[in-house]
Parts: C-alpha cells; sequence; structure tokens
C-alpha cells in the first residue's frame, strides 16, 4: 500500500530556490525528501533544529533593501546628533590593528 502524502506550498525567493536546489542536486537528495527530513526534526525536537539567531555580520549596501538601508541611515543619524560616534581615525586605527592581530 502507497504512503499517504500532503502537499506544502511555499513562495521561496527565486535565487534562493536555484540555489538550494543545485546543492541538493549535487547531493542527490530530492526536495520533497529535504522538507520531510525538515518536518521529521522539527516534530523531533519540538523546535526549529538550527539556531535563529540574528547575525552578527554586518550585511553589505547590495544586500539592503530601501526600508532597511533607511533604517540603518536613521540610526547612524540619531547616534551622531546625540553625540554617539567615534573619532575617524581612530576607528581606522582599531580597524588596522584589528587586522594585524587577526
Amino acid at each position: 500500500m502507497a504512503a499517504k502524502t500532503a502537499n506544502v506550498l511555499a513562495r521561496v525567493e527565486p535565487e534562493v530556490k536555484e540555489q538550494a536546489e543545485e546543492i541538493m542536486s549535487q547531493l542527490g537528495i530530492p526536495v520533497s525528501v529535504v522538507i520531510n527530513m525538515l518536518y521529521k526534526q522539527i516534530i523531533m525536537k519540538k523546535a526549529i533544529p538550527f539556531s535563529l539567531s540574528v547575525s552578527s555580520i554586518p550585511i553589505t549596501l547590495d544586500e539592503m533593501d530601501a526600508t532597511t538601508f533607511n533604517s540603518v541611515m536613521e540610526n547612524g543619524l540619531k547616534q551622531a546628533k546625540n553625540g554617539n560616534s567615534k573619532d575617524m581615525d581612530d576607528v581606522f586605527s582599531a580597524l588596522h590593528k584589528e587586522l594585524l592581530n587577526g
């Protein structure tokens, strides 16, 4: 007797879909198997099976939409107006030291 299945409909960014499916193809794992594995892990762990956190790695301008960019700029302006800024020479000196010390 065939196992019953249910359909999952999800919208993802085309580039994300393409890149992920290329990797799954290289691994020889169909998308449906990956989705089924994810669902089973969620059931087993009773949670999302990977860490969800805000990255501490800054994103580049190319990765930002207009809303994110405007928010970053507004935050920077507020910091500058409140005196929460650093001298450019000090910042570059600190970056230089960090790069040299790895």
